[in-house]
């Protein structure tokens, strides 16, 4: 009976460690059906929705600026966005334009079964038409390309996977008319002044933050799938001297 046994053995052991491996395809899958889902929510201007997609402690990190828990997380999507951008309407409003496409997403579901790590690009294209003008100057005519990477955060709560470390930082804006070969310095300004002397503002000032033309590497959270090293990259030394003549000023 011990070759039976054995046999048995290793088949139970095959069966688990199928039964595991099935389980962290489905994870990842249903990780990349959120942020998908992230992506449509937001084109269409639906922030409550959005908000809903979130751990009660998630947080953005967004634009060199840090909305903490729920309640952070609310007014940067409700009170900041939907009140900038469709005058406080929950969903889309006629002449205006705000596509996230979800693309090149890597998500990896880490050893305890319950937190996930991502890694995605958007290519957003944004606008106003001429025809639906506000009076202010963020509600004029005018029409944008942005693209960023995200590096987030994950935590099935309940059995349900959702956001729990929204971070993305936009990496280039672009006029539609120029291009992003004429983008000045501070394209759009990063946020200076926190909550709640900002009303809208974030719960933290993010270091390091930066945006074209200078180009650096957003941090990989995994390393080399063949090497194992971490992802890195050099900066020319031109680069690195340009940083420091800005940082001197």
């Amino acid at each position: 009976m011990t070759g039976e046994t054995d046999r048995i053995a290793a088949l139970e052991a095959k069966l688990a460690d199928v039964e595991r491996r099935l389980t962290v395809r489905e994870d990842e899958l249903d990780v990349r059906k959120l942020q998908h889902l992230y992506g449509y929510l937001i084109d269409k201007c639906l922030y409550n929705e959005t908000v809903d997609l979130f751990t009660e402690d998630g947080e953005v990190r967004f634009f060199g600026g840090v909305w903490k828990g729920r309640e952070g997380i609310r007014r940067l999507y409700c009170e900041r966005f939907q009140k900038r951008f469709t005058y406080g309407n929950n969903g889309p409003i006629d002449g205006f334009l705000l596509d996230h496409p979800q693309l090149q997403d890597i998500i990896d579901i880490q050893p305890d079964g319950v937190t996930a790590l991502g890694r995605a690009r958007s290519m957003m294209q944004a606008g106003r038409h001429k025809d639906f003008e506000g009076e202010e100057p963020h509600l004029k005519a005018r029409q944008w390309w942005e693209g960023g990477i995200y590096e987030n955060t994950y935590k099935k709560v309940d059995g349900v996977w959702r956001m729990h470390i929204l971070n993305y930082m936009p990496i280039w804006h672009g006029d539609f008319e120029k291009g992003w070969a004429h983008t000045p310095p501070e394209y759009v300004p990063f946020p200076k002044v926190t909550y709640p002397t900002d009303p809208t503002g974030p719960d933290e000032l993010l270091e390091g933050h930066w945006l074209w033309p200078t180009h650096k590497i957003t941090p990989f959270h995994m390393n080399h799938p063949v090497t194992g090293k971490p992802i890195e990259a050099q900066r020319l030394q031109r680069d690195l001297d340009h940083d420091a003549a800005i940082a001197a000023k």
